[in-house]
C-alpha cells in the first residue's frame, strides 16, 4: 500500500496552553469515577476553545487547559442515535445496525434507493459502557437524553441504575426547555426554570450522594439540539453581543447539494427562500450570530462548570475521569423532515443553529462538519495537561478506552470495533489503527444528499455516494475545509481507499439500499 497513505495518521501536537506535563496523582489510590459529558449537536467550532468568538464557553476553554484537547475527534455518525449506540457499545453503528436516528427517516419519493430497516433499541445482547462497570461494583445513572430505544425499561436493561427523566426516551425535550417540562422523574420548578439547569441540579445531587462510592454519570444534555430556545437573561446578553459585532461581508448562507448536481455561485441568485431545490441544493449557514442558540451553548458551559465544581467540592475530582464530548456536528442546515417543507425568512433563527467553518457542511452531512467534533479529555493522575492532540479518533473507542483507564480487563465477549486511545493521553504520538470508517444507508433530513459512505486514512478522507456511486478525495492536512476534490489527481489513492472501504462494510456486514420502485424525478 502507498506509504504516504499513512504518514500523518498519528501525528501528535503538545501546545502550550498548559504544562504538558502529567497531572498530580490522587492522595491515595481509590477507583476512578467517571464522568461522561455528552452534548446534543455541538458544532466542532462552538466552543471558545474551537475557534468561536462569538460563543462563551470559559468552563470548557479552561478545562481545555487541565487535559487533552483532540483536534480530529469524530463522531461515528453525522446524526444521534448512531453516535450514541457507538458511544456505549464500541461498535461501529453498521455493525449493530443501528445507522440512523430512531425511529428513523420515512421514504420519499425522490429517493433512487430506499432507506435501510434498522434495529428500533440499543441491541440488549451486547455489552455496553453501564453493564461492563455494573458489574465491576460501579453506580452508574444517565441524566437527560437517551434515544437509543422506546422500551421504558430501556436504559435499565442496558446498565443505568437511575435514568432521569424517567421513560422519556426520544431525542428531544417534551415540551421545550422551560418548566414545566411535561417529564416524568424530573421535578418541575419555577415557570422560567431551564431544563439544562434543571438537570444538572439533579445530577449534582447524585455526584453528593454518590461521592464515597464509584461511579459512572452519562450526563446526557439534550442542549443544544432544538427547539432552539434561549434561557432569558443570555439571549439578552447576546443581543448586545450582536449588535456590537462587526458585519460580514460575505454570504450568510451558501449552496450545497448532491455531489452529482454542481453549481456555481450565480447560481444562488435564483435560490430564494429557505427549503430543498430542485436541483437537491439547501442552504448552509455560515455565520455565528444566532443569539438564541449562543444563550443555549453558554448554559451549556455553564452546566459543565458547576460539575467540575461540585466534583471539586466533594474532593472527588483527583480521581474522576471527565470527558466532555459531542454527538455529531452543529445543525447549519435545517432540519427538512419534509421535502416540501419551506422555512420563512422570519423564522430563521428557530431552524438553522449554528455555522461549522472552517469545516464544510454540518449535522446530516459526511463532510468535516457533520462529523468532526470537540473531545477534551481530563484523567486524573495519569493524562496529560494543556495539550492539543492531532491523532483521529473516533466514537467505538470510547469503550475500551474507558476500561483501560479504569484498569477494567477486557474480556473476549467485549470486543470492540474501536481502540483505546489511552496512549495519547499519556503523550504518545500514534495508536495502532490504519482508517476511521463512516456508513450511513439513509437519506439526511438535513439535506438532499445521496446517502454515503466515508473513510479516512492518513490525512486522506474518500466519501462515497450510494446512488451513482460517485467519490470524493480530501487531504485534510491540506485542505480540512473539503475545497478540493483530488479524484482525477490521485487515482490510486481513491482506489486503495474505496476498496478499504468496500472490505470493511463486507467484514462487518453492513446492510445496503435497494432501488426505490415508487421513485419519481423532482420536477
Amino acid at each position: 500500500m502507498n506509504p504516504k497513505l499513512f504518514v500523518s495518521t498519528a501525528a501528535v501536537a503538545l501546545i502550550g496552553t498548559g504544562t504538558g506535563q502529567a497531572q498530580s496523582k490522587p492522595k491515595e489510590e481509590k477507583p476512578m469515577n467517571v464522568v461522561f459529558f455528552l452534548v446534543d449537536d455541538l458544532g466542532w467550532s462552538d466552543t471558545g476553545c474551537y475557534g468561536s468568538r462569538f460563543y462563551e464557553t470559559p468552563n470548557i476553554d479552561r478545562f481545555a487547559k487541565e487535559g487533552v484537547r483532540f483536534t480530529n475527534a469524530y463522531a461515528a455518525c453525522h446524526v444521534s442515535s448512531p453516535s450514541r449506540a457507538s458511544i456505549l457499545t464500541g461498535k461501529y453503528p453498521a455493525s449493530i445496525n443501528l445507522t440512523d436516528w430512531l425511529p428513523g427517516r420515512l421514504d420519499f419519493p425522490f429517493q433512487k434507493l430506499k432507506n435501510v430497516q434498522i434495529n428500533q433499541h440499543l441491541p440488549y445482547n451486547k455489552p455496553t459502557i453501564p453493564t461492563t462497570l455494573q458489574e465491576n461494583g460501579y453506580h452508574t445513572a444517565i441524566f437527560g437524553k437517551w434515544h437509543l430505544g422506546e422500551d421504558s425499561a430501556s436504559t435499565a436493561r442496558q446498565g443505568f441504575d437511575l435514568h432521569v427523566p424517567s421513560g422519556w426516551n426520544k431525542g428531544w425535550p417534551n415540551k421545550g426547555y422551560f418548566s414545566p417540562y411535561g417529564l416524568k422523574g424530573l421535578k418541575d420548578g419555577q415557570e422560567s426554570e431551564y431544563l439544562t439547569d434543571r438537570l444538572t441540579t439533579e445530577a449534582l445531587k447524585y455526584i453528593e450522594e454518590n461521592k464515597d462510592k464509584p461511579f459512572f454519570l452519562y450526563l446526557s444534555h439534550f442542549a443544544v439540539h432544538d427547539p432552539i430556545e434561549g434561557r432569558p437573561d443570555l439571549v439578552e446578553k447576546y443581543k448586545k453581543k450582536s449588535d456590537q459585532m462587526i458585519v460580514y461581508q460575505n454570504y450568510a448562507y451558501v449552496l450545497e447539494g448532491d455531489p452529482d448536481t454542481p453549481f456555481d455561485e450565480k447560481s444562488y441568485r435564483d435560490h430564494e427562500g429557505y427549503r430543498i431545490f430542485s436541483d437537491r441544493t439547501v442552504k448552509i449557514k455560515q455565520h455565528q450570530d444566532n443569539v438564541e442558540f449562543a444563550s443555549m451553548v453558554e448554559s451549556m458551559d455553564e452546566s459543565f462548570g458547576r460539575v467540575l465544581n461540585e466534583l471539586k467540592k466533594w474532593g472527588i475530582d483527583d480521581h474522576t475521569i471527565v470527558i466532555f464530548y459531542s454527538d455529531n456536528g452543529g445543525m447549519s442546515a435545517a432540519n427538512f423532515y419534509s421535502p416540501d417543507r419551506v422555512i420563512q425568512d422570519n423564522k430563521l433563527d428557530k431552524a438553522f443553529s449554528t455555522s461549522n467553518l472552517p469545516l464544510r457542511g454540518g449535522k446530516g452531512w459526511l463532510y468535516e462538519g457533520g462529523i468532526r467534533v470537540p473531545l477534551i479529555v481530563k484523567w486524573p493522575g495519569k493524562g496529560l495537561q494543556g495539550v492539543v492532540c492531532d491523532v483521529p479518533v473516533t466514537g467505538p473507542d470510547f469503550f475500551p478506552t474507558i476500561l483501560d483507564m479504569l484498569k477494567i480487563k477486557t474480556k473476549p465477549e467485549l470486543q470492540s470495533d474501536g481502540i483505546s486511545f489511552t496512549p495519547l493521553l499519556k503523550g504518545e504520538t500514534k495508536i495502532d489503527r490504519d482508517a476511521i470508517f463512516w456508513h450511513f444507508p439513509h437519506y439526511s433530513n438535513h439535506g438532499m444528499q445521496s446517502p454515503g459512505g466515508a473513510v479516512r486514512c492518513g490525512d486522506y478522507k474518500l466519501l462515497e455516494y450510494y446512488e451513482n456511486n460517485t467519490v470524493q478525495l480530501f487531504n485534510l492536512k491540506n485542505d480540512r475545509e473539503e475545497q478540493h476534490d483530488l479524484v482525477s489527481s490521485e487515482p490510486e489513492i481513491v482506489n486503495k481507499l474505496r476498496e478499504m472501504l468496500h472490505n470493511w462494510r463486507k467484514q462487518i456486514n453492513a446492510k445496503m439500499m435497494e432501488p426505490n420502485s415508487e421513485y419519481k424525478v423532482i420536477p
